[in-house]
């Protein structure tokens, strides 16, 4: 029990800091809301009356875009959010905070796992905020939905979580992670389904198609999608749990001193 509570007091110190840099961090939060609101008003506003989507799952009949691209925001949130945490990490890290705490006797996994869990809480906060602004522009789900998809945003968050520390283990410096962070965030977002159907992808680019149907993130942007109108997509969940296991290996892998990336870089960063 005793060892149970050091556990339950890291975790909550570890959440706790992610909490209040991010209340202190103004600019962070404004970002949070005002990158998916651009999108919705501007970009949806400009292709409401090109790009009409069809009856497809989850949708029972035809949507206005708006509420189609609204998944893949809510998913946006999430990655950039992941990124962010990342980023964070290995600022840190150049800073010593995560060197100390890499070093303390809780296991590294433990620890990481942590990191990720207070990035998801955060993460999940502004979606609400996100969905709840979204309410004026008529994109409201059934009322189950917004309960339904809390697993959702929590599996997701987690696995594009994961996949920021694990590129934040291969960066020893600041300033390149950036360039990373948008070389991999960018391709993510457009060769998804968070901006069109896949259907119509495959009509016009059946490699595309390809690329898109083993996208992490297009999985999570279904799986988000479905779970807000209550329903649930194995095929999306099974490929997120997959990933989630896989980069966290990885990530876990890559701080480990012994053998990773860290380990094999001396520890320099």
């Amino acid at each position: 029990m005793t060892r149970l509570a050091q556990y339950g007091r890291c975790l909550a110190g570890v959440i706790r800091r992610e909490a209040l840099r991010w209340v202190h961090q103004r600019g962070r939060f404004v970002s949070a809301l005002v990158r998916p609101l651009v999108w919705l008003l501007i970009f949806a506003a400009g292709f409401h009356f090109v790009l009409g989507v069809s009856i497809i799952p989850p949708y029972e009949t035809y949507i206005p875009y708006e509420v189609y691209i609204a998944p893949g925001l809510v998913a946006m949130i999430q990655l950039f959010n992941g990124m962010t945490s990342s980023l964070s990490i290995v600022y840190d890290r150049e800073m010593g905070s995560m060197r100390l705490l890499m070093i303390s006797p809780f296991p590294r996994g433990f620890l990481l796992t942590a990191k990720l869990l207070a990035g998801v809480a955060v993460s999940i906060v502004q979606v609400y905020m996100f969905l709840a602004i979204a309410w004026f522009w008529d994109i409201a789900p059934p009322p189950v939905g917004y309960l339904a998809v809390l697993p959702a945003l929590v599996i997701s968050g987690l696995m594009l979580g994961a996949l920021g520390l694990v590129l934040s283990s291969f960066i020893s410096q600041l300033e390149n992670f950036a360039s990373v962070m948008n070389f991999v965030i960018f391709p993510m977002f457009f060769a998804s389904s968070a901006l069109y159907p896949l259907w119509r992808v495959k009509d016009a680019s059946l490699w595309l198609w390809y690329a898109c149907e083993i996208n992490p993130f297009t999985h999570a942007v279904e799986l988000i999608r479905f779970a807000l109108y209550g329903r649930l997509t194995w095929i999306s969940t099974l490929v997120v749990l997959g990933y989630l296991v896989l980069f966290v290996v990885l990530a876990v892998w890559g701080y480990d001193p012994a053998r990773g990336l860290v380990g094999r870089r001396g520890g320099a960063e």
